[in-house]
């Protein structure tokens, strides 16, 4: 069994990898990267991982970064949870597909509209721009995933996977930050039952712990 430590960051993509890892029933260990305080920027965290970012796993020391490649060794690694439906050829690649479209769609428009400061450096501005065009994009995209929904209650019928996990993190980041739920019953019923797994519960435990640490330390960015 491989030596996992998962690097991680409230309210971040890292939850998904987390939840993943805790659906797999895996023994890791979460490190803290304080980000309002500029960690993923020092030298250490960036001799582990030069891009400055979270998730970070290593596997026996060696790092691995990116939610599609994370999340695809989790999956191979733990076959025994099933976190993807068995596949092969063309709709394995279409599960790699589904990985892709959350990270490098989906993803980008949830930073748009969580923290639209990142494009426009003036808060107000950003808040007033950014984030109203951020939503009417994800207007479009969560229309699609809930219209996908309709008939199952996760993203590949009736098995949970790796891609639901993505799912669970994109809402409750979203609804935090004023995005409404009303026009989409079938991810509110995905989030529901998402909040009811045993897994995600611990994996919100883990979180909870880490914001309690940054309150105390006064290092806590909350959404806003």
């Amino acid at each position: 069994m491989s030596d996992l430590k998962l690097f991680v960051a409230p309210n971040t993509c890292a939850r998904v990898p987390t939840i993943a890892l805790e659906e797999a029933g895996a023994t890791f260990e979460t490190e803290l990267i304080r980000t309002a305080a500029g960690q993923q920027q020092t030298p250490e965290f960036l001799a582990i991982n030069p891009k400055g970012k979270v998730p970070t796993l290593l596997i026996d020391g060696a790092p691995l970064t990116e939610n599609v490649a994370i999340l695809t060794w989790i999956a191979d690694a733990f076959p025994e949870a099933n976190l993807m439906p068995t596949a092969s050829g063309l709709e394995k690649l279409k599960q790699t597909a589904d990985l892709a479209f959350f990270s490098a769609t989906v993803h980008p428009t949830v930073t748009r509209i969580a923290m639209p400061i990142k494009f426009i450096p003036d808060e107000k501005a950003s808040f007033e721009t950014v984030r109203p065009l951020g939503m009417q994009d994800m207007d479009k995209i969560m229309k699609m995933i809930d219209a996908r929904l309709e008939d199952g209650p996760w993203w590949y019928g009736d098995q949970w996977s790796i891609v639901d996990g993505y799912l669970y993190w994109v809402w409750t980041r979203c609804l935090g930050v004023g995005y409404p739920d009303a026009p989409f019953p079938n991810i509110r019923r995905h989030r529901e039952l998402s909040d009811a797994r045993p897994a995600v519960q611990r994996a919100m435990a883990r979180e909870e712990v880490n914001i309690e640490t940054l309150k105390a330390e006064g290092n806590y960015m909350a959404p806003k």
